[in-house]
């Protein structure tokens, strides 16, 4: 039975509804200009501070993790923009381009999650790192708050790649004596007697 025209048509309204998602997109590209930005500032004065002698080890380690914050944050940007916009709203196609990220062949909305929460601890393990290495100017909660929330974000990531697993490829039934599972599409007892009619 066949679906009401405005039945239908109510379906493709909500299913154009999701370009709705593309300004979102475009804002976060613009939120990467300005970590780009603000990455450029940050190494002028690692620079400029450095060969002045205003900085020693330490201030130089911190603002080098600060760098490299930086650079994960704009790295989960770029997962969020390039496989959210693949995931819900349209195709990229960047098939054969010699480009394409690894990741984005496969990349579905639990493969997105994962890859974000792993993401997310990334940054966390170099903000705990910051602090453990000016711990004379943090207090014993913050550093034991900020330990939690790192743990909480692993269990968190270990929990969201089980639940991922649990929905995977099950294993294939065993092929029969003589055939291979790469021999094609094995045949039901339904199939074979409809073929040999």
């Amino acid at each position: 039975m066949s679906r009401a025209p405005g039945v239908r048509h109510l379906g493709y309204f909500m299913f154009l509804s999701r370009w709705l998602q593309v300004p979102l997109y475009l804002g976060l590209i613009a939120a990467q200009g300005v970590y780009v930005w603000h990455f450029l500032l940050e190494l002028w004065h690692l620079i400029v501070d450095t060969g002045a002698g205003k900085l020693d080890e330490t201030d130089i380690m911190l603002v080098v993790l600060g760098l490299v914050d930086v650079v994960m944050i704009a790295n989960l940007l770029i997962m969020v923009i390039v496989g959210g916009y693949e995931t819900f709203v349209s195709r990229i196609r960047l098939d054969g381009h010699p480009d394409q990220p690894e990741w984005l062949s496969h990349v579905n909305a639990n493969v997105l999650k994962v890859k974000l929460a792993t993401a997310i601890i990334g940054i966390s393990s170099i903000h705990l790192l910051k602090t453990f290495i000016d711990a004379s100017k943090h207090d014993a909660d913050t550093m034991l708050w900020q330990t939690v929330i790192h743990l909480a974000f692993v269990v968190s990531a270990v929990a969201l790649a089980y639940i991922d697993g649990m929905g995977g490829p099950k294993h294939l039934p065993a092929a029969p004596p003589g055939r291979q599972h790469g021999d094609g599409p094995l045949e039901s007892d339904a199939e074979r007697a409809v073929a040999s009619r």
